[in-house]
């Protein structure tokens, strides 16, 4: 009878130690009945960027580390940084020279992060122009996307290749990158993604070169980082670590099953930015190289870089007050 009731018990202990696993072996909802809410907007619509972020909620990684969180696009290009600085959100993707930008202008963020570790923005001409150098760019018209980053970056290139950048004439375009190439209306754009504009305008028969900048004096910055507020950095470091806990994780199931991972972003795709799986796809294996910080931890930053890109955003006059660069992020 008493070993009836022990193997009962047995058994019963079985099943409940594999009801509170998902199938991926890890620690369910059972055993995280109140997982800590955590808010994260994206820079832009989900696209393969992002993959990492919808790996980790579909897998269970976030409920691994108690955390709930709630994926957010913006309303307008600005808002991640802004809500973040004003802790309305808990977490925000962006750029570093936007990071940089904030710091200049005593907003208190910080990257806690390095996701792309590269910039994803060339100038793009059309393979037949014969702009081959910025140094032929004199007399031509660039199209710009209202950002100040990227007329610093052809005025760095074009200084760089010996040129006068008086001899060449920059058009703010807003985001009509793609037309302003088919149409002719510039000779050229800055702005545009190697990941993004560039494979869509290939698709639609429109083939690119592409000058990258950092050949051209331009520092190598990170183009995507995550983003929390300096004060909640400092009272709740140990949610951010679990955050990147998870994405570690994430990042490193998207390596290992690049078709799932796009499966996945694809059933989060938002219907008023459709996706298409096949840009998607080599969106992808651009990124997966770019994203990848070598013998380093995902998303660890660098100080040098920081240093580089604060001191040029500021030689160039993008921002307001000199930036000490430590002040900008923090590696957990």
């Amino acid at each position: 009878m008493k070993n009836k009731v022990f193997i009962f018990i047995s058994i019963v202990i079985l099943l409940l130690t594999a009801c509170g696993k998902n199938e991926a072996g890890t620690i369910g909802n059972d055993l995280n009945p109140n997982p800590q809410k955590v808010s994260l907007m994206l820079d832009w619509y989900p696209n393969a960027v992002h993959s990492f972020l919808f790996a980790a909620e579909e897998k269970g990684y976030f409920k691994e580390q108690g955390l709930d969180v709630e994926i957010q696009m913006p309303a307008d290009t600005n808002d991640p940084l802004r809500l973040v600085a004003a802790n309305q959100i808990d977490i925000a993707i962006s750029y570093q020279p936007q990071v940089i930008v904030a710091r200049s202008e005593n907003i208190p963020v910080q990257s806690f992060g390095a996701l792309v570790r590269q910039p994803l923005t060339q100038l793009m001409v059309h393979a037949n122009s014969p702009i081959q150098i910025p140094k032929d760019l004199a007399g031509k018209t660039i199209g710009y996307s209202s950002i100040p980053l990227y007329e610093a970056i052809i005025q760095t290139m074009v200084k760089k290749d010996g040129e006068d950048i008086n001899k060449v004439k920059m058009v703010d375009i807003g985001w009509d990158l793609i037309p302003a190439m088919t149409t002719n209306k510039t000779d050229g754009i800055i702005g545009g993604f190697i990941n993004h504009e560039k494979l869509l305008l290939e698709k639609e028969g429109y083939p690119i070169r592409l000058i990258n900048p950092s050949e051209f004096g331009v520092p190598n910055y990170y183009e995507l980082v995550l983003v929390g507020s300096e004060s909640r950095l400092k009272e709740k470091p140990e949610v951010f670590k679990k955050f990147l806990a998870a994405i570690t994780k994430g990042q490193q199931f998207v390596k290992d099953h690049p078709e799932e991972s796009l499966d996945l972003l694809m059933n989060h795709e938002d219907q008023t930015s459709p996706l298409e799986l096949e840009i998607e796809k080599k969106s992808l294996e651009i990124l997966l190289p770019l994203m990848d910080a070598k013998d380093k931890p995902f998303g660890y930053q660098d100080l040098a870089v920081w240093t580089e890109v604060s001191q040029w955003l500021f030689d160039y006059k993008v921002l307001s007050n000199q930036v000490k660069p430590e002040d900008a992020f923090i590696n957990f």
